[in-house]
């Protein structure tokens, strides 16, 4: 027979003698419960001041009894749901409450997070016997944001109670197979953003907008999205305990597979989370770390990107294995070794040495390319800026090229580099190299070191910009930051605005060119080539000083006179 699972401490041995005998009694499978047992846990909740309840499988067997507090339950550890999204538990919960009050939180949570068939909680009368019956079971047509999971139901009597557990169970797990059969599939996931608004609500819209361009290059079907504002993080779970329960329930709800959290977490808020909703939990590197490796095509790139991954994995091997932990030292006490931890850390720190000499070898390669550049007197032009905001098509543009060029994040992570010719035999070397993004991970800079280097030699930068998006003006003071980070905020560079066919004819057009004249750029739009011949004049000024005339990639500027 099974143990009394819950707070059984004070019991007397009568009481847990009564409590056994629940194991022995059966109800028929079209009902919730039998008067007979409704009255047995009534009296046994009267007499032990606690509230006392029993899982019932389908086919009517008691599984579990369980004993609480005053107030609440807590059900034992039951492992995984039978068989995914579209089943429930294949249990139902009957308990009592000692005060006539409807299903508690605690009761509709359990009902969600469980995939209770069915929750059933019995008034207990001042007299012992069964009084007033509530029950709940999820509704699996319950849509929007606000609306509820469940549906309740209140019967005065238990003589009264007319409802067949399995039946509804089957129809509940019917509608869950017809509503999955229809939803879109989603190669890497089906997902909720979670942001965390610690100062102004707009920049963490923005913030969140941008999460979600970042899912979508992932391939992960966003369904929702979430913003709690607070003073500061929690040190726990990121966001509330409510909120976290009420976003447990929302992935539920939408059949969510992962929660992606737009802050950056320590090992342990990302455990506890995990722990709390048994759902993959994934922050924002971790989401950029994983677009990174989908479009690594080069070995440089896969190696890049390999030692990325690791030296974010490093801190957070922290699992605990007690059985393979060393023994006590001391004499007769000699521990067996390392423990499987440090086997898994020392491997990653031997992985990532031998990645850094490969880099390190690769940056060399690019340093003697460079040095023949420069004897050569060939000026190098280097296109940074935001991630999205055109570099490779502009590339494409002035070079006639076919770098990959798609309208998502990241990418391009493999530097290419195109030879520019300009008039008199002169030619210069453009380069257009990894976007960035607000609050580019540091494991990411230290990784991309080599690509990065590209950027130290360059004679100028073109640092293009995405007019269209009304965030640019953050995206360039972003760029800037991670500029003056690598220290090369004092290297010449010229700002270009890109995608100004998404604003002509309009205010926003007039707009964006006002506001590349005021900071001296240049807009231009490098899917339609409109604006290019005044980039390239600029581009002369600034390398040679001179305003010769300039032919290059089938854009031709008329020769202008110059005085000799």
């Amino acid at each position: 027979m099974p143990p009394i699972s819950g707070n059984t401490l004070g019991l007397k041995p009568s009481q847990l003698k009564r409590l056994e005998a629940t194991y022995r009694r059966r109800v028929r499978p079209e009902e919730v419960t039998s008067p007979e047992l409704a009255r047995h846990l009534s009296e046994a909740s009267l007499e032990t001041g606690r509230q006392v309840g029993a899982l019932i499988n389908r086919r009517g067997d008691i599984e579990h009894v369980i004993v609480g507090d005053a107030s609440k339950l807590e059900l034992p550890e039951m492992g995984r749901v039978r068989a995914g999204d579209t089943r429930l538990r294949g249990l139902r919960l009957v308990h009592t409450h000692l005060k006539d009050e409807p299903l508690t939180p605690d009761d509709l949570t359990d009902l969600v997070l469980l995939r209770l068939d069915l929750v059933c909680a019995i008034v207990t009368r001042p007299e012992g016997l069964p009084g007033r019956v509530y029950l709940g079971y999820l509704d699996p047509e319950a849509t929007g944001e606000r609306a509820k999971f469940w549906k309740t139901e209140v019967v005065d009597d238990i003589h009264a109670l007319h409802f067949d557990p399995v039946a509804r169970a089957e129809e509940i797990e019917a509608a869950f197979s017809r509503s999955v059969a229809g939803r879109e599939v989603a190669t890497q996931g089906r997902a909720i953003l979670v942001g965390v608004s610690t100062e102004e609500r707009r920049q963490a819209d923005a913030s969140m907008a941008e999460l979600k361009e970042l899912a979508r290059t992932a391939g992960v079907h966003v369904l929702d999205t979430f913003i709690q504002t607070r003073t500061k993080i929690d040190p726990r779970f990121v966001i509330g305990r409510g909120k976290l329960e009420e976003l447990n329930l929302r992935a539920m709800q939408l059949f969510a597979d992962t929660i992606i959290f737009d802050h950056d977490m320590t090992p342990s808020q990302a455990r506890h989370i995990a722990d709390h909703t048994n759902l993959k939990v994934l922050d924002r590197t971790q989401l950029i770390l994983d677009i990174f490796a989908q479009h690594a095509h080069t070995a440089e790139g896969r190696l890049q990107v390999e030692l990325a991954q690791l030296r974010y994995r490093l801190p957070r091997l922290a699992q605990r294995d007690e059985g393979l932990s060393r023994l006590a030292g001391g004499i007769g006490g000699r521990g067996p070794g390392e423990t499987k931890l440090e086997i898994d850390r020392r491997r990653v720190r031997d992985r990532i040495t031998v990645l850094e000499k490969r880099i390190d070898a690769l940056s060399a390669g690019r340093q003697v390319r460079r040095q023949q550049r420069t004897r050569h007197d060939v000026p190098v032009i280097s296109i940074v800026g935001y991630t999205n905001a055109g570099k490779s098509t502009l590339l494409n543009r002035l070079t006639n090229s076919d770098v990959v060029a798609e309208n998502k994040l990241f990418a391009t992570l493999d530097p290419s580099s195109r030879r520019l010719r300009f008039p008199r035999d002169r030619e210069v070397i453009i380069t257009d190299t990894v976007g960035f993004i607000r609050e580019l991970p540091r494991t990411l800079v230290n990784a991309f070191r080599a690509t990065l280097e590209e950027l130290t030699d360059a004679d100028l930068l073109l640092h293009v910009v995405d007019a269209s998006d009304p965030e640019h003006p953050q995206q360039i003071e972003a760029v800037e930051r991670i500029l003056r980070s690598l220290g090369l905020h004092e290297m010449p560079r010229l700002l270009v605005y890109n995608k100004s066919e998404l604003l002509e004819g309009g205010v926003e057009g007039y707009v964006a060119h006002a506001t590349a004249q005021a900071r001296d750029g240049i807009p231009i739009s490098a899917e339609t080539g409109e604006g290019l011949t005044e980039l390239l004049h600029r581009v002369e000024e600034m390398l040679w000083r001179e305003g010769k005339s300039l032919t290059a990639s089938g854009i031709s500027i008329q020769d202008e006179p110059h005085p000799h």
